[in-house]
């Protein structure tokens, strides 16, 4: 019972990461091979656009868990390893998948037209969604920290 448990659960999983690959995240089983998949996530932590929000921390762990699976695999596919080891690649993708996918949408680039003030003019506002963030959380600080603060009476 345990091992059919454990057979859908790779193979919902399997299924579940076939449906993400296009999205730039891993694939262990997908078409190209994982080597190359490897490569062009390397590549894209590198360019600095792509995961340009990606903490120190979240890339020494994405590279740790490439290649972690890039050892564990050994240039096979996964349903040639051993149980143990095809569960142990699969939890290291998803450590992957989900560090990457996180800073993918932190470091997405939005911009707002907005006229600064005194002008009719509109400029372009662009930041990523983490920056975005950044600077409405110390706004809301730096409200909070002055909450108590009296001000002067004005004249």
């Amino acid at each position: 019972m345990k091992k059919l448990l454990l057979l859908s659960l790779l193979g919902l999983s399997l299924a579940h990461v076939h449906a993400r690959a296009s999205d730039g995240t891993v694939d262990v089983s997908g078409a190209g091979g994982f080597e190359a998949q490897r490569s062009a996530v390397l590549q894209a932590l590198d360019d600095g656009k792509t995961y340009a929000e990606i903490s120190p921390d979240n890339r020494r762990r994405v590279v740790a868990s490439l290649n972690r699976i890039s050892s564990l695999l050994g240039g096979r596919a996964p349903a040639d390893l051993p149980e143990a080891a095809r569960v142990e690649v699969f939890n290291e993708q998803e450590v992957v998948n989900t560090l990457l996918t996180g800073a993918r949408a932190d470091s997405r680039v939005v911009c707002v037209r907005e006229k600064k003030t005194g002008s009719n003019r509109p400029t372009n506002n662009c930041k990523t969604v983490a920056e975005r963030r950044r600077d409405h959380e110390q706004t809301q600080n730096a409200l909070m920290n002055n909450r108590g603060v009296n001000l002067p009476p004005s004249n």
